[in-house]
């Protein structure tokens, strides 16, 4: 297993990748359950979305693992599932099923320019500096999640934002928090899984012994709950896509906004991630950039077969490398992991929010490592990184980010005569980049 999976030439064995997978899952698998939340507003059932979920989430981990060889996850997306739902099909009136087929079209052509190396040309094309720029902007993207599902940090509608109320939530969530950080600062293995079911522990009296949770747990006065253990899979939104009514032109830019933000949301998490956590080559690139890309790819595309948004790589990803995850066995984990909540799904919410909640802000940690690597004296390198790691987060958008850091670099070495800094394919992106905020 050892040679097969690569381990002692990443320095690693099967108990740390296990640990690190395991982790990976839990860090993301919320997405079982708030995918089909979303999605079920476009009158799409929920099961169906939900077995669509699990599905993709499995098969597209795996075939990271096996045929990409990186220790990411791969799910449907937040933020394009918002798309799918509130501008396409409740916005725009368009039927759920043509919907889908726009994202198995998004999918064919992410494997086109996949398999003909126009993303990983599109990759190189991002200079190094922006590089560090996402990674850091992704840790801090991270990090606020973490906050905003602790509800320590809430919306305000003067401030926009502000510290929430210190109840025994938010103190349950700070007691999580203290434990994980003094676990990773003694590099404890196993610190962020052992954080997570510590919370979990802390949060189980809530609602019961004392405090209330109905304000942030869909009504429930406990903050862990048990909704049963076994729901049957429904699998009656495969092949429920609308191939022929997708291809009409009203549908192209459509298309088109599930393609280019998927894409990018894609090759910014490999680059931050890889840069974060080293997964680099011996040029720099991201390792085994190409095959993660044709991953991604078909991860969409059978995200539309299946019935579900568009598949992407996860930032959650970086707490199982954080664990030392490195091979293909982090990811094939991960990717199991999935398979059994097609039919125990409620189990999931055993684990509230809070628990989940200090392993992403410790991973926000990790990821600002990169933050010294960008040249802060040069103040046209400065001004693009600065955008794109701030907009990251406060647009709670990867592609809004990288958007306003490649325009901007672009813009400001051409206005100061550096044009040896600008490839001609970071122009083609920056003409991409405008017609995606026009769409």
């Amino acid at each position: 297993m050892e040679d097969y999976f690569e381990l002692k030439k990443n320095g690693s064995d099967v108990k740390t990748e296990f640990v690190a997978g395991l982790t990976t899952f839990l860090a993301a698998m919320y997405i079982i359950v708030v995918n089909p939340t979303i999605m079920s507003k476009t009158g799409m059932p929920f099961n169906g979305v939900l077995t669509a979920t699990v599905l993709v989430s499995a098969f597209s981990t795996i075939m990271m693992g096996l045929y990409a060889k990186n220790p990411i996850l791969v799910a449907p997306g937040m933020g394009l599932n918002a798309f799918f739902t509130y501008s396409v099909v409740l916005n725009m009136g368009v039927k759920w099923e043509t919907a889908l087929g726009s994202v198995f079209w998004a999918g064919i052509v992410f494997l086109l320019l996949s398999v003909f190396n126009v993303r990983t040309y599109i990759v190189k094309a991002i200079p190094q500096q922006i590089r560090y720029a996402i990674s850091v902007g992704i840790g801090l993207f991270i990090a606020l999640i973490g906050f905003v599902n602790a509800k320590f940090i809430i919306a305000d509608p003067v401030t926009l934002l502000r510290l929430g109320k210190m109840d025994i939530t938010t103190i349950t969530f700070l007691i999580g928090f203290l434990l994980t950080a003094l676990l990773i600062v003694k590099r404890v293995k196993g610190a962020l899984i052992i954080g997570i079911i510590a919370t979990t522990i802390f949060a189980l009296p809530i609602g019961r012994l004392y405090g209330d949770a109905s304000g942030i747990n869909f009504g429930l006065p406990t903050l862990v709950s048990w909704k049963g253990l076994f729901a049957a899979p429904d699998f009656s939104l495969i092949m429920k896509m609308d191939l022929l009514g997708s291809l009409k032109l009203s549908i192209w830019p459509i298309t088109f906004a599930i393609l280019f933000t998927d894409m990018f949301d894609s090759l910014s998490t490999f680059v931050g991630v890889a840069e974060a956590a080293n997964l680099v080559d011996q040029n720099g690139e991201p390792r085994n950039v190409k095959a993660s890309l044709i991953v991604d790819a078909f991860s969409t595309t059978i995200s539309g077969f299946f019935g579900t948004s568009a598949g992407t790589a996860y930032i959650e990803s970086a707490t199982g490398i954080e664990e030392g995850g490195r091979t293909v066995l982090t990811a094939v984990v991960a990717g199991l992991l999935f398979l059994p909540f097609m039919f125990f799904s409620p189990l999931l919410a055993v684990i509230p929010e809070i628990a989940t909640a200090p392993a992403l802000i410790i991973v926000g940690v990790f990821m600002m490592k990169p933050v010294l690597k960008i040249n802060w004296s040069n103040f046209d390198d400065a001004i693009p990184c600065f955008l794109s790691l701030f907009l990251i987060p406060l647009t709670y958008s990867i592609t809004q980010g990288i958007i306003w850091g490649f325009l901007s670099w672009t813009i400001i070495k051409l206005a100061i005569g550096k044009k040896n800094e600008i490839t001609p394919m970071l122009v083609i992106i920056d003409v991409f980049a405008i017609l995606a905020l026009i769409v």
